[in-house]
C-alpha cells in the first residue's frame, strides 16, 4: 500500500493512503453511473452465490467478511479492508465470518448497462 502524507494548510497535515488500485475493463462511459451500497450480514450471515455484470469495489466498516471471488481463495476482510470483484466473475463466497457480531461493508458499483446489479449463480 502506498501511503502519501502532504502538508497543505488547508488540511492541517492529511495523511493519504491508497488502499486498492485495478484497471478496469472497457466501458461504453455513455450511461456510466456508479452506485453505492451498505450491506450487513447478521451473526452468521451470507449471500448466495452470485455474478455482478460490473466491477465491484468493497470496502468492510464493521466486523469480519469471508470471501471468495472468482475461484480463488477465501479470505477473511477486516475493518479497513478493501475487495474487487471484475465483472461477471463469480462471488462464491459472501459471508459474515462472525457467530456474534454483524458484518457490515460497502459496496460500490460502477456500470455502464441497466441490467440487474446482482445475478445468482445457478447451483
Amino acid at each position: 500500500m502506498a501511503v502519501a502524507a502532504r502538508s497543505d494548510p488547508a488540511t492541517h497535515d492529511a495523511r493519504v493512503r491508497e488502499l486498492l488500485e485495478r484497471a478496469l475493463p472497457s466501458l461504453d462511459g455513455s450511461r456510466l453511473k456508479f452506485r453505492v451500497f451498505e450491506v450487513t450480514y447478521a451473526p452468521n450471515g451470507s449471500d448466495e452465490p452470485h455474478r455482478h455484470p460490473c466491477p465491484v469495489i468493497g470496502y468492510v466498516l464493521d466486523g469480519a467478511l469471508r470471501a471468495g471471488i472468482g475461484g480463488g481463495p477465501e479470505r477473511i476482510l477486516h475493518v479497513g479492508d478493501t475487495f474487487f470483484e471484475p465483472a461477471n466473475e463469480i462471488h462464491g463466497v459472501s459471508a459474515n465470518s462472525s457467530e456474534k457480531e454483524p458484518v457490515r461493508f460497502l459496496a460500490i458499483f460502477l456500470c455502464d448497462n441497466t441490467r440487474p446489479l446482482s445475478v445468482a449463480e445457478p447451483r
